[in-house]
């Protein structure tokens, strides 16, 4: 089925707005980048001070063109770029891409000039990339509709190719962009497509990864962002992604956080200025990388390997100390390195001299090298079912041999029976490169970006999409709840009790003469805590009294909160005492939800009680989840061992926690207009069949 940005990316014709003679000046680097890497299709140069550049009737305005457009490429000064589109709408031309600068990264008039923009493809229908974009290639296609000279084409310059597998990029950033390009061709990694987004006043990250995602000849995607603005079109493109297994490889940049959220509850304080992207990140599979670099390894190992079928690696070097060294690196990475088998160990010594070890790591040695032994093993591992995944660590600096034949690498790389990375600890040679790609296999030179492949790889392979879950039906009538600007524990529990999810039995004691009713409805030993809606965390003014066991004491506690309160916040308006049961013991875990700017509720869950912003061992997801999704959820934290039995201690209700993650998504997800935070913290996680207690809830409203 043709995609809507067909035309965009393979334009049949390009019409050149501010073309340019001159090849020191942009415009005339981009007519010069089209016609050296091939552009088959028609160019038209649109100057009106010229008559021809390059050979090619150069015309006075779009509009004298006569012939249909399906891309213009503009590069103009800004002021004059809104004129130029609506010539172009005019005309019909399918797209345009937005060269020029000047627009909203400089703000003021210049942001409405972009404004109007948007509002032109809007009424139009032309589809806009751009402003301030660097243009894109669609290597394919042989479409080089930017001035970068990572595109450019030297004479008699053969291209390094290993992969038959190909990468797309997707950048915020045009010179990132490109950047990230150049380093992948260089390790011989095949591209499809390389688009700078620019300011995207019309067509963004998410459009331009939904066309990846759907292109056949992209195998393999990766991401450069700072912040996405059609969320439901990039959304939607990640989930297409998750379920055709295409790999995503995505760096986020600005981490560091230029604002510090406000908020409640620990649950938003803790987020961190990107928590939500990582959130969406891990529910869609994709693979997050701060590095270039690594990013590009991961992309070179996905791009010539099958993935894994478990996390087991052998490590073979023709240097003992470089794979001890390529061994340690795997296993830091939390991959397995068994040692193996006695019956596979013997076939393995039969390729080797005396000296070598057959264990795991693999030491072929040098003499193994020249007596086949490396090729040998390589078939041998790649057949035997001991392990998932193959590092052969090696030195390739030679400028005029490598240690294999290319008739007997080509057939098990081909193969594809289990991934195969091949690190040189020397500089690999142009020499070496090139016969290795010729194998279809690309050489890196960095062990940890090595490692780092291999364990996305794997993780990449254990990658399931949770189910969607549906929170489109009615949701309950919680306005009588949500008539204070602020609620208490008790305000916060009554909500949550309307909405279904079930809260511990408590008296709101206000006069002491309550005291007596509450000790007989709940008995013995009890809990007193102060309710007020100024006052979100209780424990910080000595508003707290547990294990109560007599009636004498619960009528200090009640006066003891209440001067405490008085004392510490005067001004605070005081609801009550509230009165409950102590709970059984249980494993302290907080569920949290809070609305992020770009992608609305997240949910998220983490070791509970007063150290949780300490140890911060917290997950987030977008909401609403699955109790499938939520026990995944749980599996990633640090402290998931101590719902599972830790050193003998009773398995907790881990289907009830799931359950209550789920219910609170839900809700956050239903309540998104009304509420911005929610956070219960501690819920105690008892035995498994005994469910879970919620000690402690706030519910925060929107403002």
């Amino acid at each position: 089925m043709p995609h809507p940005l067909d035309t965009f990316f393979a334009p049949d014709s390009i019409a050149l707005i501010g073309a340019s003679r001159d090849l020191e000046k942009i415009p005339g680097r981009l007519l010069s980048m089209l016609r050296k890497n091939e552009y088959p299709g028609q160019i038209y140069p649109i100057n009106p001070n010229y008559g021809d550049i390059d050979g090619l009737k150069c015309y006075k305005s779009i509009s004298d063109v006569g012939q249909p457009i399906d891309l213009a490429i503009v590069i103009i000064p800004a002021r004059a770029v809104l004129a130029v589109l609506e010539q172009c709408a005019a005309a019909g031309v399918k797209n345009a891409v937005i060269i020029s600068s000047g627009f909203a990264e400089e703000g003021g008039d210049s942001a409405a000039m972009q404004d109007a923009i948007v509002a032109l493809a809007k009424r139009t229908g032309m589809r806009i990339s751009g402003p301030n974009a660097e243009g894109f290639l669609s290597e394919v296609q042989k479409v080089a509709a930017t001035f970068s000279p990572t595109v450019d084409v030297k004479p008699g310059h053969v291209p390094l190719v290993a992969t038959k597998r190909r990468a797309a990029i997707v950048a915020q950033s045009g010179g990132i962009g490109f950047a990230i390009k150049h380093r992948a061709k260089a390790l011989g990694v095949a591209i499809s497509y390389c688009v700078s987004a620019g300011n995207e006043s019309d067509l963004g990250a998410g459009e331009f990864l939904d066309y990846m995602v759907q292109d056949a000849s992209t195998d393999v995607i990766l991401l450069f962002i700072e912040g996405i603005r059609d969320v439901d079109k990039f959304l939607a493109a990640a989930r297409r992604a998750a379920e055709s297994g295409k790999p995503v490889i995505v760096t986020k940049v600005g981490r560091s956080g230029a604002g510090e959220r406000a908020a409640a509850s620990h649950t938003a304080s803790m987020a961190g200025w990107s928590a939500a992207y990582d959130a969406v990140f891990a529910k869609y599979g994709f693979i997050v990388s701060n590095d270039l670099d690594e990013a590009v390894a991961i992309a070179a190992v996905l791009t010539t390997n099958p993935l894994p079928k478990g996390d087991r690696v052998a490590v073979l070097t023709v240097s003992g100390g470089a794979g001890i060294w390529g061994a340690d690196t795997v296993a830091l990475q939390g991959l397995q390195v068994p040692e193996l088998s006695p019956a596979i160990q013997t076939e393995i010594k039969k390729l080797l001299p005396s000296y070598g070890a057959a264990g795991n790591p693999i030491d072929v040695t040098a003499q193994g090298v020249h007596s086949g032994g490396l090729q040998n093993s390589i078939d041998l591992l790649s057949a035997s079912g001991e392990v998932d995944a193959i590092l052969v660590v090696l030195s390739l600096s030679s400028d005029t041999r490598v240690p294999f034949k290319q008739a007997e690498l080509r057939p098990v790389i081909s193969a594809q029976h289990k991934p195969i990375v091949f690190y040189s600890y020397t500089l690999p040679s142009a020499f070496a490169r090139s016969e290795f790609a010729a194998c279809g296999a690309v050489v890196l030179s960095g062990l940890t970006h090595a490692g780092v492949a291999m364990r996305r790889m794997v993780e990449r392979a254990r990658f399931k999409l949770a189910p969607k879950v549906d929170a489109t039906a009615p949701p309950c009538d919680l306005s009588a709840h949500l008539k204070s600007a602020t609620l208490s524990e008790h305000d916060s529990k009554a909500l949550l009790r309307a909405a279904g999810i079930a809260v511990p039995d408590e008296v709101l004691v206000t006069e002491k003469s309550g005291l007596d009713a509450a000790i007989v409805q709940l008995g013995f030993p009890l809990v007193a805590k102060i309710q007020s809606r100024d006052i979100p965390h209780k424990s910080e003014v000595g508003g707290v009294r547990v294990g109560i066991a007599s009636k004498g004491e619960v009528f200090l506690a009640y006066e003891a909160l209440l001067n405490n309160a008085r004392r510490h916040r005067p001004d605070a308006g005081i609801q009550g005492v509230l009165i409950g049961s102590m709970a059984k013991k249980g494993v302290e875990i907080i569920v949290g939800t809070m609305l992020d700017a770009t992608f609305g509720p997240m949910i998220m869950v983490g070791l509970g009680g007063v150290t949780t912003e300490l140890f911060r061992d917290v997950v987030y997801r977008p909401a609403p989840v699955s109790t499938v999704e939520a026990g995944a959820m749980l599996a990633e934290l640090k402290a998931a061992p101590l719902l599972n039995g830790f050193r003998g201690a009773a398995q907790a209700d881990v289907p009830a926690l799931s359950q209550l993650i789920a219910q609170v998504s839900v809700l956050a997800a239903q309540q998104a207009r009304e509420i911005s935070e929610i956070e219960l913290n501690p819920v105690l996680v008892h035995p498994e069949g005994q469910g879970v207690t919620i000690v402690d809830a706030l519910v925060v409203r929107k403002t």
